[in-house]
Parts: structure tokens; C-alpha cells; sequence
């Protein structure tokens, strides 16, 4: 239920935009509720034609950092922008730019670097639908599952040509000197150093690593199948393994992101958001955009960036916070039950030997290499020359390494469904040898299915290049393949044959259609790359998956989990990520309640005893001597059960 209240009367005049006159105060209840805002109730001479206009620019408080769609409603359909504000219970300004309604970006190199773009004080995710603005009946504002019956207040909104700039208005600053939001209150919020060295110190006593029964490699001890010395993949018994160097079973259970890095943001340009900023020097590079993200976004060395967990940890170590923090991450791995350890570690992270996977980072980027939205130019001899240097110094001092379970060789690629628009890419761009084969080969017939079946083409010669670069500098290790986004088509899910591992991203409540259709095209082992569930509170996002509180996100990974497992190709599954993101967004926006552990670098207990439980049971529930745990977590605060969804809904 939507309850719409008009206010004050707010009068603007400006040469180059069109405002509105009444305030409004929406209430979201239920499951799903969208408002509509009619022309009328936008104002009296608002137009319909938005297509002479830049940006949609709206004043607005929200109470809950729970994300909304706006929609704008043409007669000549739907369109949709996602928005996340940063925080709650501050007056902000939304400038958001109308281009973003009518068609995607061109750029980036992975669906996050594709979809999402930041702003000072929110940011937007660009999935569409896209389309025409210049016959528009309404404007929309929807939110799904909403929590605490969240509202949304409105106090201008108006048309411009012009960016009015998107910032906070008041209670400046809006994040303390913990990198929490400063403008709401939560149980466990961090009040004081000394409640945060009582909770550290808690934390210390609590780990007991050998409750789980796992070899030095994390394989299961009671297992035994053939042992090669490095990791493999083996079906038994109808069921799909990793089979550790030493001959046991073993599945890839692993939370990236828990050493020194996240929870970076950036601060430049709003340095009067942050009631302290954290010493310079604290950031540094780490494991971004999960395990298999070349580069991964919100992460690499940048000016202006805030290291606030870097701080955390800074205050927890000292000095030496960067081995601690490397020590303690694999403590809770050992601890927790998970198989897997750090994402491509560090050589001193390596000495702790704990299992753990690597990327090879294939897409050079620089010089007249010519990239777009993740696929390189294969035919150029600057591409062959690039990546065959960049397996030669990276796979070779891994080679020999048996802790290491395999390589991710790319993430998300943003282009399938998009293949038509790649090909102009390439014809529009500079003079390169695909644009000459491209040419040649729509002579013959230009229609939108010869265009993907030239991309479809290319990509598969640029699998086996990876596929033949990454067997003649480390053929000891596992091809995991491109962790790919969502649900494939079949033509993409065909291409992971070149893989040893089918890996795929799957945001959902339990990825069973997902898994059980590769499963038909494939036939191979599969590794699922991210998951998470999240809460919309404390100031920051929901994640993709949401869920009602933090006792149903340790719900949501038992049930993902373990009906994951249940299916014979199930060889393990990787949660995104192990830090919370920053409040405020890491650098293309991203600001969600995702982690094991928060900013102030303590675990959250609920989920933290879920996945115990969950992992001492994995063994059995894949094998098929026990059932799967069942219960669907709650999306709600009204106890409504989660239905199911995929990331293209989003």
C-alpha cells in the first residue's frame, strides 16, 4: 500500500528546466507496489515530451536504503533504471541522467562495468528496458519486497538540461569515523574502539578448524579416489568431484575478499561526506568483482580513495595489519569450514597453504589493443603476442603449486544478447583485422543471426587461445572457465566445452534451473562462481538477492547451498563477497550488506554459524545420504517467502 500525502507548495523557475509543485510522501507495503506519478501530479505544465531534456533531477529522503525502480511510463512502452541510494533518512539530490532510460552504455568490459554507474549520493543500475521518453503518460516508482513499510519522500522534481549535481543536502557528514553510516542506529553498531577490541577479542577464541574433518588440501579425509598430485575433476558414482592432490574428494567452498582488502570508497570531490578519512596509504590493490573478475571493478591503485576497513584493521594489528589480516582470513577458513582459501593470494599468504583458485587475466588492456564489452580483437597478432605474454608472466610460478585448484580465464562477459551491436562496435571503430573479416563475412549476407554467429566465431577462437596459452605455461591446473552471468542461452552455454569447469554467476534463492540446463547442454562438472543474499539496512543496499534480516541471509546460504549440492554437478560454489561493500559505494557504485564480516572487520554470527552447518553436511547431501536442507528464506518483514528470480530481472 502506497499512502500519497501533497505538502507544501514548492515554486521554481528556470530557463532550461520544467519543475514540479507539490511535495509527496510514498509508503511501500506488500510484496511488490508500484506508484505512479502522473503528468498532473508532477506538476501542472509538466510535459510529456522528456526527449529535449538531459536529466530527470528529484530532491528526495528516503527511510531505508532499500533500492527502487524508477519507471517511466511511454505510450510506446516501459522504461526502467534501478536506483540504490547511499544511506537513509538524509535529503539528497538525485540527478539522474534521462539517457540511461533510452539505451545501455557501450562501456565496460563485464556486466557490472557495464551496468552500473555511481553518483555522489546513489547509484543506478542500467538494465533497461530502453526506449523512446518523448510521449510519457507517468512517472513510476516501484519497490519489490519492501521492509518496515520504507518511504520514500519527494520534495521537487523537475527536468533539466543541465546536471544539478547529486549530493547530500544536510547532516553532513554522513559516515563516521568507522566508515558506518552515521544517520541510523542497529543493534550492533559500533559505538566506541574499545566495544570493537571486546568483539575482536571474542572472535579470537572462537575458531575450532578441526571439527570439519577435511585434509591439509580441505578434501575430505574419509574419501580416497586416485591421486595425481594436483587437483582434478572425476565422476563417481554418478556424482561430480574435485579430486584433491591427495587423492580425496573434495568441493570449492570459498568467501574471496576477507584479507586486507574492502570497503574502499572513493572520497574525492566529497570529502565533507566522512567525519574522518582514514590515513593515506591504506589502499591497495585486492581480489575485485569476485574470484574471476580480470582487474575486477571497485578495486586497483586510485587517488582519492577511502580505505576505511583498512583503518578498521589498522586499529586492530597495527602496524602490521596487512600479514595479520592475511593470518586471520585464513583462520576463518580453516575455522569456518570453508575448502577454499584467498582468490589468487599473495606469496605470503601463499606460505599459510591453504587450497584457493587464481585468475588468469587474458584481456590486456592499453596500447591499440582493441577491446569491446569484453571481447578482444582474436585475429590481430597484437592480441596473440599480448596474451601469450601474459600467460608467460602469470602461469608459470603457479605451475608446480598443488594447493592451487585452477584458473578463472574471464567474468561476465555483458555481449551475448548484444552481438548485433557488437559487430557496429567493431565496424565503427579503427581499422583492425576483425573489422576486415567482419566485412568479408557479411558480404555474403547481412542479417542479425550471421552477426552472432560471426561474435559467437570469434569467441570460441578466443577460448581455444586462452585454452591452448594456459596448457603451455601450467598444464598441471584446471581450465574453470568464464564465470558466466545469469542464465546463458544455449549457443553461450555450448562454448564451455573448451573448459574443464562450467562456471556460472547465479544470483537467486537456489540456482537449480540454472544448473540443471547447463547440465543438459554441457554434461560437465559445475562450479558456481558468486551467490549472496543481502539486507536493505544500516545504510547500506540489499545485494542482488534479498532477504528480510540478517538470520535469514544464514538462511538463504544453507538452502542455496545445499540444493545447489544435491545435483550431480555440483562441485562447489563461491559466495560474493567476504567484506562488506563501502556505504557509500565502492568506485562504480556498488554499496551492499554482502559480506561474512562488516567494515568494522567482525563476522556476522548468524550467517558465520549457517555456513558451519551447512559445510559439515555438504559431503553427505551431494553424495545423496542426506536431504537438503529445505526451507526458502524470507524476503520480507512480513514473513513473505522469497519467490524465485533471475539477475535479468533486476
Amino acid at each position: 500500500m502506497i499512502r500519497l500525502l501533497t505538502a507544501c507548495l514548492l515554486i521554481s523557475i528556470s530557463a532550461s528546466s520544467v519543475f514540479s509543485t507539490e511535495a509527496k510522501r510514498l509508503v511501500f507495503d506488500g510484496r511488490e507496489f508500484e506508484h505512479k506519478l502522473t503528468l498532473k501530479d508532477l506538476g501542472a505544465d509538466f510535459p510529456s515530451d522528456w526527449s529535449a531534456y538531459d536529466y530527470l533531477v528529484m530532491e528526495l529522503r528516503t527511510s531505508s536504503p532499500q533500492r527502487f525502480a524508477l519507471l517511466i511510463h511511454d505510450k510506446g512502452g516501459l522504461r526502467r533504471l534501478m536506483v540504490q541510494p547511499f544511506g537513509q533518512n538524509v535529503w539528497m539530490r538525485a540527478s539522474v541522467p534521462l539517457r540511461f532510460f533510452q539505451r545501455r552504455d557501450r562501456a565496460g568490459f563485464d556486466m557490472a562495468s557495464v551496468n552500473n554507474r555511481p553518483a555522489n549520493s546513489f547509484w543506478m543500475s542500467v538494465w533497461g528496458p530502453f526506449g523512446s521518453i518523448d510521449n510519457v503518460e507517468a512517472l513510476g516508482i516501484q519497490m519489490d519486497y519492501p521492509i518496515n513499510q520504507p518511504v520514500i519522500e519527494i520534495r521537487s522534481t523537475k527536468l533539466s538540461k543541465e546536471d544539478a549535481g547529486s549530493e547530500f543536502l544536510e547532516k553532513l557528514p554522513v559516515v563516521d569515523e568507522f566508515g558506518q553510516w552515521a544517520h541510523a542506529d542497529w543493534p550492533r553498531k559500533v559505538r566506541s574502539l574499545d566495544q570493537l577490541k571486546t568483539e575482536w577479542a571474542a572472535e579470537e577464541k572462537s575458531f575450532a578448524p578441526q571439527e570439519f574433518g577435511y585434509c591439509q588440501y580441505g578434501g575430505y579425509l574419509n574419501t580416497k579416489a586416485k591421486a595425481t598430485g594436483f587437483f582434478r575433476v572425476e565422476k563417481i558414482d554418478g556424482k561430480w568431484w574435485f579430486v584433491d592432490p591427495d587423492g580425496h574428494l573434495y568441493l570449492s567452498m570459498v568467501v574471496p575478499g576477507m584479507g586486507a582488502g574492502g570497503g574502499e570508497t572513493r572520497v574525492q570531490g566529497r570529502e565533507n561526506y566522512f567525519a574522518a578519512l582514514p590515513p593515506a596509504g591504506l589502499f591497495q590493490s585486492g581480489p575485485g568483482g569476485g574470484p574471476g573478475a580480470p582487474g575486477g571493478p571497485g578495486r586497483g591503485p586510485s587517488a582519492g580513495v577511502g580505505a576505511f576497513r583498512a583503518w578498521n584493521l589498522l586499529r586492530r594489528y597495527g602496524p602490521d595489519w596487512r600479514a595479520k589480516a592475511a593470518e586471520m582470513e585464513v583462520r576463518r577458513v580453516r575455522g569456518w569450514g570453508l575448502t577454499t582459501g584467498p582468490v589468487t593470494p599473495s606469496s605470503a599468504e601463499l606460505v599459510k597453504r591453504v587450497s584457493y583458485l587464481a585468475r588468469f587475466n587474458t584481456l590486456p588492456r592499453g596500447g591499440n589493443l582493441v577491446n569491446y564489452l569484453g571481447m578482444p580483437d582474436v585475429y590481430s597478432e597484437e592480441f596473440a603476442r599480448a596474451l601469450n605474454e601474459n600467460a608467460a608472466s602469470q602461469l608459470p610460478a603457479r605451475k608446480d603449486d598443488p594447493f592451487l585448484v585452477g584458473y578463472f580465464i574471464g567474468n561476465e562477459p555483458p555481449w551475448p544478447g548484444r552481438e548485433p551491436e557488437l559487430i557496429e562496435m567493431f565496424l565503427n571503430g579503427p581499422a583492425t583485422p576483425a573489422q576486415d573479416r567482419i566485412k568479408a563475412f557479411l558480404a555474403q549476407g547481412e542479417t542479425p543471426v550471421r552477426r552472432r554467429e560471426f561474435v559467437v566465431a570469434m569467441f570460441e577462437k578466443y577460448l581455444a587461445m586462452v585454452g591452448e596459452a594456459l596448457k603451455k605455461y601450467d598444464p598441471n591446473h584446471l581450465n574453470l572457465g568464464i564465470r558466466f552471468g545469469g542464465s546463458p542461452q544455449e549457443y553461450i552455454l555450448k562454448t564451455a566445452r573448451a573448459f574443464d569447469v562450467y562456471s556460472v554467476n547465479t544470483y537467486e534463492y537456489a540456482p537449480l534451473e540454472q544448473m540443471k540446463r547447463a547440465w543438459e547442454v554441457v554434461g560437465m562438472p559445475i562450479l558456481i562462481g558468486e551467490f549472496h543474499f543481502g539486507v536493505p539496512a544500516d545504510g547500506l543496499g540489499a545485494g542482488l538477492v534479498q532477504v528480510r534480516d540478517q538470520k535469514e541471509r544464514g538462511t538463504g546460504y544453507r538452502y542455496y547451498v545445499e540444493q545447489a549440492a544435491s545435483l550431480a554437478a555440483f562441485v562447489g560454489a563461491a559466495w560474493f563477497v567476504g567484506t562488506d561493500e563501502s556505504v557509500t559505494g565502492r568506485n562504480d557504485g556498488e554499496n551492499y550488506n554482502i559480506g561474512f564480516i562488516d567494515v568494522t572487520e567482525r563476522p556476522y554470527l548468524e550467517l558465520v554459524k549457517a555456513a558451519k552447518h551447512t559445510l559439515k553436511r555438504l559431503h553427505e547431501v551431494h553424495a545423496g545420504k542426506i536431504k537438503p536442507f529445505a526451507r526458502r528464506p524470507l524476503a520480507s518483514g512480513a514473513g513473505t517467502p522469497a519467490s524465485p528470480w533471475t539477475r535479468e530481472d533486476q
